[in-house]
């Protein structure tokens, strides 16, 4: 599959992670990872969905599994390419595979509530700041 596209633009030391990018940037890097995931991750991995072990069809649309995803393609990358050890796809699977998929596919975890063709949406939890410790908003009589 296609590693991850670089930016041109972009310093040497720019982060290779999705969660960084934005707009064509992340839009490429989706796609690639799309690609990788679906002729690659699920036609092998992907295992029947059921209550205890909810995949959704939609998980683009959910930013953990994207996360998440990101990191395990990243992984493959790296531990399956030219240039890998021997032992590189078995530290794949037992390192990255295994847990980014029991993460994923736990029944409270990112894909909790969907259910093959019914995508529900997730809120993050509540905060009561988005910035605590930062200097304090203006005042009403400040803005006018």
């Amino acid at each position: 599959m296609n590693a991850p596209v670089p930016d041109p633009q972009a310093p040497a030391s720019a982060p290779l992670f999705i969660l960084y990018f934005e707009g064509g940037r992340y839009v490429e890097e989706l796609r690639g990872l799309t690609l990788w995931a679906h002729h690659v991750l699920l036609p092998v991995y992907g295992r029947e969905v059921t209550s205890s072990a909810p995949w959704c069809s939609r998980w683009w649309e959910h930013q953990e599994a994207v996360a998440q995803l990101h990191g395990l393609w990243l992984a493959w990358l790296e531990l399956t390419g030219t240039g890998s050890g021997p032992s590189g796809p078995a530290n794949w699977h037992r390192d990255y595979l295994l847990p980014v998929m029991a993460s994923l596919r736990d029944p409270s975890g990112p894909f909790a509530g969907c259910k093959p063709g019914a995508h529900r949406g997730k809120q993050p939890p509540p905060v009561d700041a988005l910035d605590p410790f930062g200097p304090p908003p203006p005042s009403p009589q400040d803005a006018g």
